[in-house]
């Protein structure tokens, strides 16, 4: 995903009710965020369905990383085999 433009992908909810059609197309081309504003706050973010799978996929592999290191730290042991059937199994999803 692309880096957010302040300038660029920040737009008040009226704006994106009358011109839906073109702020995803602009997401699509750009593969960056919109934010949308509600009352001058930030309420939503729309984002590339591609973009969005791609950031569960991260999540979910930082989260692996995560449990791994405290596994380790707190001396908890996995057989290799085991790992590896772990592994396998998650990467065929």
């Amino acid at each position: 995903m692309q880096r957010l433009r302040i300038n660029e992908d920040i737009k008040p909810l009226s704006e994106v009710r009358t011109g839906i059609a073109n702020f995803i197309k602009q997401i699509q081309e750009t593969k960056r965020p919109l934010v949308i504003t509600q009352h001058g706050k930030g309420v939503a973010v729309l984002v590339d369905a591609h973009e969005f799978e791609a950031m569960q996929e991260k999540i979910e592999l930082l989260t692996d990383v995560h449990t791994a290191l405290q596994q380790i730290e707190n001396e908890q042991e996995v057989e290799h085999k085991e790992a590896l059937k772990s592994v396998l199994q998650r990467t065929a999803q």
